[in-house]
């Protein structure tokens, strides 16, 4: 039997309709971060949130701690240079039934790692015990993060024109989303037989953009007009969220190695492309939308990056070939 993410308890659709829902009522909400302006400045403040989600189930069932919370830094400041903005600050929360010292202790030195690679501070946070709803030595984790740009320097993807170039950044593993589905594939034995694989901190991007948007936005024009965090809902929403109208954008799918671990989890739960596609990153965590002048410049850039695909007119969405 074919499973799918909804099939494990994940409906992508509900979620988006929630989002569309939102927007009507606030009309700012749904990119990868938030901005706000600073009255009588020249900058925007550039927020997010999220958590780790169901990875954490991993950590819980070979009781390996002390990487968590870099994933917590990194899907929160890998949002917010979405928008090119840099992290100023991150606040943490801890929720569980019992505190644990020492197993909180493992978790936080993982957010101080995280901060560190991305160049913030953690400046606080909230523990809470909450012994009637968590069980065990269960835990939760959120994280929010507040960044900063100068205003009119945000990248937002409505510059992104027929021609472009996705240039593709490869990831450290599933990262942090689709571990429903994961679990629902593999059995406790598997789960623990690919834990180094399943557990590899998510990528932390965040110095390598900045360092690169400093040498290719600088001028009038940006050679980079859009980069989409590739998490919940994958290549196909995450691509489409940053997409102008009557832009369609094809990647093709053989232009890099898919680690194996992917293609394990896909012919264990006989996963159809679509599915697969819509709920794992597949090896790439990052796409940036760059001018094809100089994709060959900016791929020089980053460590591993790849020409994946290309913009042309048509109906907004992604297609994979």
């Amino acid at each position: 039997m074919a499973i799918t993410y909804q099939k494990a308890g994940v409906n992508i659709d509900a979620g988006n309709e929630l989002v569309k829902r939102l927007k009507k009522k606030l009309p700012k909400v749904g990119g990868f971060g938030g901005a706000f302006p600073i009255d009588r400045t020249k900058y925007n403040l550039v927020s997010s949130t999220d958590g780790v989600g169901t990875k954490l189930k991993i950590a819980f069932l070979v009781n390996k701690h002390d990487t968590v919370g870099i994933d917590l830094v990194a899907m929160n400041v890998n949002d917010i240079v979405c928008v090119g903005a840099k992290p100023l600050f991150f606040l943490d929360y801890f929720a569980c039934s019992k505190l644990n010292v020492d197993l909180a202790e493992k978790v936080i030195k993982g957010i101080i790692d995280g901060c560190k690679q991305a160049g913030t501070q953690l400046i606080g946070g909230e523990t809470a015990e909450m012994p009637s709803f968590y069980k065990g030595e269960d835990y939760d984790l959120a994280g929010f993060a507040v960044g900063i740009i100068e205003k009119g320097k945000e990248i937002t993807g409505q510059d992104i024109k027929e021609g472009d170039i996705v240039i593709g950044l490869p990831s450290s593993g599933p990262h942090s989303n689709g571990y429903s589905l994961i679990r629902k594939v593999f059995s406790k034995e598997e789960l623990k037989k690919y834990s180094k694989e399943l557990l590899a901190p998510t990528t932390i991007y965040l110095k390598e953009i900045l360092t690169a948007l400093k040498k290719f936005n600088s001028g009038k024009k940006n050679k980079f007009v859009g980069i989409a965090h590739i998490t919940g809902g994958s290549f196909y929403d995450k691509i489409s969220r940053i997409l102008p109208d009557n832009t369609h954008v094809i990647i093709n799918k053989g232009s890099w190695k898919v680690p194996e671990i992917f293609n394990t989890i896909q012919k264990k739960g006989n996963v159809s492309d679509k599915d697969i596609y819509r709920t794992l990153n597949m090896g790439i965590g990052m796409v940036i939308f760059v001018k094809p002048k100089f994709a060959k410049e900016v791929m020089k850039s980053f460590r591993g990056a790849k020409a994946i695909g290309f913009v042309q007119k048509g109906k907004k969405g992604v297609e994979i070939i």
